[in-house]
């Protein structure tokens, strides 16, 4: 029971994880750009994701516009648009396969093929946490150091986004969550072994011969 509650715990770190990780593929704020300006219609806020970039107006509005071209893309956001749908491709398997594998299910038939699922899923979600954790790190590496750089006008600095912070926390919870499901299919594995099924004692006892006659038939 106390494995199966562990389990549960690192499943609901790994539905947040899932959620957190694609609501960073898909927002736009990786990369903010505050700019007051003297004009009424300029831009006081400037959104850049990987998919799109945003802009809020002082006057209320909201525009965005798609990066259609991959190829005009920098190296970092290419690297992280293909990560960052790897973790979510990643982190979907290691749902389907973690949830055959958990002792409060009843799917996967018998034990040894549940531990094999539950260990499969907390690989899906280690190499998932991985995969999501190296691109948000990056992509904040370049905005620092293009933000400490004197050669960059100040209109063109920006600072990390709400998406980044989002994608590096919920890949963290992805990576926890892999660890605990290891472990557990393992602990479970490595008692298997220590405590081998104790075969039941054969009897040695010879039947009795059910042919044979009573002699006081005869008599």
């Amino acid at each position: 029971m106390a494995s199966a509650g562990v389990q549960l715990l690192a499943f609901a770190l790994a539905l947040s994880g899932v959620s957190g990780v694609l609501a960073a593929t898909l927002l736009p704020n990786w990369k903010v750009n505050m700019d007051a300006g003297s004009n009424i219609i300029t831009a006081i806020e400037r959104l850049e994701g990987l998919w799109m970039d945003c802009a809020w107006y002082s006057t209320g509005m909201f525009s965005c516009t798609l990066k259609y071209s991959v190829l005009a893309l920098p190296s970092h956001e290419q690297a992280a648009r293909a990560a960052m749908i790897l973790a979510c491709i990643l982190s979907a398997v290691g749902i389907c396969t973690s949830t055959v594998g958990m002792e409060c299910t009843r799917l996967g038939g018998d034990p040894e093929t549940k531990r094999h699922a539950c260990f499969a899923g907390g690989v899906c979600f280690l190499s998932a946490g991985t995969s999501g954790l190296i691109p948000t790190v990056w992509y904040t590496k370049e905005i620092i150091a293009n933000f400490l750089d004197s050669a960059v006008p100040q209109s063109n600095k920006h600072e990390p986004g709400g998406a980044v912070y989002l994608g590096i926390i919920s890949a963290v919870l992805l990576v926890i969550s892999g660890m605990i499901f290891c472990t557990s299919c393992l602990k479970k594995n490595s008692g298997a072994l220590l405590h081998p099924c104790k075969q039941p004692p054969v009897s040695t006892a010879q039947p009795e011969d059910s042919s044979a006659y009573s002699l006081k038939d005869y008599v």
